[in-house]
């Protein structure tokens, strides 16, 4: 089998996939911030994580993964280019919506996992919350304490990145155009920070204000920043040095450096060996967001009568690493597409062909199993996976094989097809057609019959007639 090989944003090369130690791949994955609903923009993200979880086990790796939920600390400064001014999310949700944030965490952090079992997501070893590991993250601040590599202004602890790359011998950022990013923010500098390239680790509370999320720290009452949870967390489970993380392009800017250089900082050991980073899911050629109103959710695509298995197939017509633009015709022909399988699936598996397979065949087996993974092997490239899967389909391989090949590779692809192919029937427009080209025939209509012959097969079903001597 070809081994993996991954395009590490640190390095921006494509690597051959070596773990630290083969018989446990350690990979974290940023989940989202539990303010709102999560966007299928950033379902594009966990569902690439997902099929790149799915290609290691296909590989043989057993895997121990981790996806954080980020539900405290990460403030709204950070869409303006300084993830350390404007409010807390979950704060700014409490006040408009009314409640606590511990019931806004609570709602959408329930809402996630719903959405995430729907795109049948592979579950990972633990879902983490920042809120859960406030003593890990003090804790790791006193150690960035005792390397000197903090410092105190009047709203909070902040990490000296000077003195990181001077300590450490480490250039910071390099996994990102930071300098240029930053030049764009619109929003005013810190002047308390001596460095703009500086962020916050520990956030004071405001004088005269009770936040409903807030915790005792040596430093003074207050909140962890959003970006020491990842590398707290990420330690906790999966040790200083993990295999891979993976996350949306836009962490790329300050959140991972950010990670790297903490996590570094404190521990002088590497902190991740492969960086990879899903690109942006676009809009109608628009880029996606609140304000603009396209930012769907799953409950848009249960609305408008899409499976959320619909929109998994739509992700898998797309390199994870390269822009995808959404459209709601795109997703109705992904819907096709797929409903095509499976109605291909259930003719494949109601034939009872189990010929002894020809050597001819053997070969074309292999290839296509070969075909399949050598194309997930090479950076994950799904739109070629499920080109081979389609070439099976229509293939002349005995229809066991057949079968037990697509179901094979739906284990990495995840479209949950073994459960479709057990309770698959045909459905009823499909079988007035049959009624209807039945009744043709017996009238000899064979020309109106062929017809709705071919509308039958476009809608991804076969047609076969008795032999005339049954």
């Amino acid at each position: 089998m070809p081994g993996l090989l991954i395009y590490n944003s640190l390095t921006r090369k494509k690597e051959l996939f070596t773990p630290i130690n083969p018989s446990e791949v350690k990979m974290y994955t940023c989940g989202p911030t539990v303010y709102h609903f999560t966007s299928i923009g950033n379902f594009r993200t966990y569902t690439s994580a997902d099929i790149l979880l799915r290609v290691l086990e296909y590989n043989g790796f057993k895997v121990k993964y981790i996806m954080n939920l980020t539900d405290v600390g990460h403030l709204t400064g950070d869409n303006l280019g300084d993830a350390d001014t404007g409010e807390d999310r979950l704060e700014k949700a409490a006040k408009e919506e009314r409640k606590t944030a511990w019931d806004i965490a609570s709602i959408y952090t329930e809402s996630f996992l719903t959405d995430f079992k729907k795109l049948n997501l592979t579950k990972p070893f633990e879902f983490v919350k920042a809120t859960d590991h406030i003593q890990e993250q003090i804790d790791l601040i006193k150690k960035l304490e005792e390397k000197n590599l903090i410092y105190k202004t009047s709203d909070g602890i902040y990490f000296d990145t000077v003195k990181f790359e001077k300590n450490t011998g480490k250039k910071y950022g390099e996994l990102s155009t930071l300098d240029q990013i930053k030049e764009g923010a619109r929003v005013e500098p810190n002047p308390e920070k001596k460095n703009p390239r500086d962020f916050a680790l520990w956030k004071f509370s405001p004088k005269n204000v009770k936040r409903d999320m807030e915790w005792e720290s040596p430093w003074g009452i207050g909140f962890p920043g959003w970006h020491i949870e990842c590398s707290a967390m990420s330690m906790k489970y999966l040790g200083e040095t993990i295999d891979i993380h993976t996350g949306g392009e836009d962490l790329r800017s300050t959140h991972h450096p950010n990670e790297i250089a903490q996590s570094e900082g404190a521990t002088g050991k590497q902190f991740v060996n492969y960086w990879m980073h899903g690109s942006f899911l676009k809009v109608d050629g628009k880029r996606m967001g609140k304000s603009l109103g396209n930012a769907y959710t799953i409950k848009d695509i249960d609305d408008k009568g899409f499976s959320p298995l619909d929109l998994r197939y739509f992700y898998l017509g797309g390199k994870y690493n390269e822009q995808l633009n959404f459209t709601w015709e795109g997703l109705n022909s992904a819907k096709i597409a797929l409903e095509k399988i499976k109605n291909q699936l259930e003719i494949i598996k109601s034939n009872k062909d189990r010929n002894v397979i020809s050597n001819e065949k053997l070969e074309k087996l292999d290839k296509y199993r070969n075909d399949f993974i050598s194309s997930l092997n090479d950076d994950l490239n799904t739109p070629k996976a499920l080109a081979t899967l389609w070439e099976v389909i229509k293939s002349n391989i005995p229809s066991q094989d057949k079968y037990d090949l697509i179901l094979d590779f739906d284990e990495v692809l995840g479209l949950d097809l073994s459960k479709q192919a057990e309770t698959k029937e045909i459905p009823e427009n499909i079988e007035k057609l049959i009624d209807e080209r039945n009744k043709l025939r017996n009238e000899k209509r064979f020309e109106e019959s062929d017809n709705i012959r071919d509308k039958i097969i476009k809608l991804g079903f076969e047609v076969k007639d008795p032999a005339k001597n049954e």
